[in-house]
């Protein structure tokens, strides 16, 4: 039994495509409805119903974290990652794990920090077409949990306009070019994120989806 799959709803888009997706692996899965769902026992283990957490979506890197801040959730995912419960982190999921992104800039300085988790920066594609849109050749890391049973090189849905630039090369799960070579999966421990749309990605994102199911 893998147990109950939280998803994290605070107000951004795709929900409904992974929710889909975990249904048809026949994985166990409800939106989180608050943070406090969250909350964690002395040991490190979960008080409430979830075994795992999902954090989808898209949207603004600034918006997104102050929805986090001003509910509370981004508080309750950092003691989650922190106990090292089973994560994963979609799209904007990823992003908002690392230090700051240049999507925050701000007329006359200043920046909006992330979740602070993964140490590095989110930058701006350098090229005139952004966002990348559509599929794109993924090359997994030959160790990784998160793309075993995959081809080494797979193709992957993504939407997006900045790309994770992580400051230690060793939470690399997967890079992908477009413009830059860049990473577009992390893995550490039992945390993991994706760049791309494991939801949207056909049968390889469904069997990514399945060996995340399967940590821990």
């Amino acid at each position: 039994m893998k147990g109950l799959t939280g998803v994290i709803n605070y107000g951004a888009g795709n929900l409904g495509s992974v929710m889909n997706a975990l249904k048809r692996l026949s994985l166990p899965a409800r939106f989180v409805s608050e943070p406090g769902e969250l909350a964690l026992g002395p040991d490190g283990g979960s008080r409430g119903a979830f075994s795992r957490l999902i954090f989808p979506g898209d949207g603004h890197f600034a918006t997104a974290m102050e929805a986090l801040e001003q509910s509370g959730y981004a508080e309750a995912i950092r003691a989650w990652i922190a106990a090292d419960r089973p994560f994963l982190g979609i799209c904007i999921g990823l992003q908002l794990l690392f230090d700051s992104s240049e999507e925050t800039a701000a007329p006359g300085g200043g920046e909006v920090k992330g979740l602070c988790v993964i140490p590095g920066r989110v930058r701006r594609f350098p090229g005139r077409k952004v966002p990348q849109i559509g599929w794109n050749e993924t090359e997994a890391a030959p160790a990784s949990r998160l793309f075993r049973g995959l081809p080494e090189r797979s193709f992957f849905y993504y939407i997006h306009s900045y790309y994770a630039d992580p400051s230690d090369a060793g939470v690399k799960a997967a890079e992908a070019e477009y413009y830059v070579r860049y990473c577009s999966a992390v893995e550490k421990g039992e945390l993991a994120a994706v760049q791309f749309h494991p939801e949207k990605s056909g049968e390889a994102g469904l069997r990514l989806l399945e060996n995340w199911a399967d940590y821990r």
